[in-house]
């Protein structure tokens, strides 16, 4: 009677206990190659920034992940699949669920999509001087979500990428060689060629100033009081604020010893002293 139960146990589950078997042992090997495919995936991605130095490796770095991810998803997917369960329903209520999370973060994803767009076009890269987003500093760091740029003065300032692109950007370290704009005013009563060659020996003298290309020095406008000369130096951009600040005062001393006027607005006060009426 105990051999017919257990013959009887056995065939009623033994169909049932091979096909388990026989799914995990089909899922654990999904899932191995699956884990393997993914992390070659991800090398794969990230490797292609290293063979081209132009590309950005934050940017790839990222893409490779979401590849990861992407095909993690495909694969659990198709360890569910192996034990029956209905995937159709949780790859909808997955889309569901990112659907709702893509609206709670829309501010994150626009500064996520910014980050791309900039780590494709790259118009700025760590180390250079930008201008962007009505700030001025160094780049630090620039990640998918936002950049980090250093002052003069050491602050630290953390700009979400999506108010930079799409704004101007001005990058200061772009070319090798910068010209510095500045201005410069004489008196009227001044002799214009005199004021030019002071001006040029200033920045024949000045160790950081370029002999090519040659600095331009030209009257550009005549002021209701002053002659206004523009004066652009060439220097290499590492110099550039160096120069910046140091041309105006030596400029100003040149002046000064070759008595050239600067001129400045002037006031004149008129007192006019009324004589009382005596006769009322």
């Amino acid at each position: 009677m105990s051999e017919l139960l257990t013959n009887l146990d056995v065939n009623q589950y033994f169909p049932v206990a091979l096909d388990w078997a026989t799914n995990i042992l089909l899922a654990i090997v999904i899932l191995l190659i699956g884990l393997w495919v993914a992390s070659s995936a991800n090398k794969l991605v990230i490797g292609i920034s290293k063979k081209h130095p132009q590309l950005d490796d934050t940017l790839f770095r990222f893409l490779g992940s979401v590849t990861r991810y992407i095909i993690l998803a495909f694969v659990i997917i198709a360890v569910l699949n192996r034990f029956g369960v209905q995937t159709a329903s949780i790859v909808a209520l997955l889309g569901a669920a990112g659907l709702a999370v893509g609206l709670a973060l829309q501010g994150a994803m626009s500064n996520l999509a910014a980050g791309v767009m900039l780590l494709i076009f790259r118009p700025y890269k760590v180390g250079d001087f930008i201008d962007a987003a009505g700030r001025f500093g160094n780049v630090t760091e620039i990640d998918m979500f936002t950049t980090i740029l250093q002052t003069f003065d050491n602050q630290q300032i953390i700009i979400p990428n999506s108010q930079i692109w799409g704004q101007q950007i001005i990058n200061h370290s772009h070319h090798p060689v910068r010209g510095v704009d500045m201005r410069f005013g004489i008196a009227y009563a001044e002799n214009i060629d005199k004021a030019r060659a002071v001006i040029d020996g200033v920045l024949a003298n000045h160790p950081h100033i370029l002999k090519t290309p040659a600095p331009f020095v030209e009257v550009e406008t005549l002021n209701d009081s002053s002659v206004d000369f523009i004066v652009r130096p060439f220097c290499n951009g590492e110099n550039y604020f160096d120069v910046l600040y140091s041309v105006p005062e030596l400029i100003k001393k040149a002046l000064d010893e070759n008595d050239i006027e600067i001129p400045f607005p002037h006031r004149k006060v008129i007192v006019v002293n009324e004589t009382p009426d005596t006769a009322k």
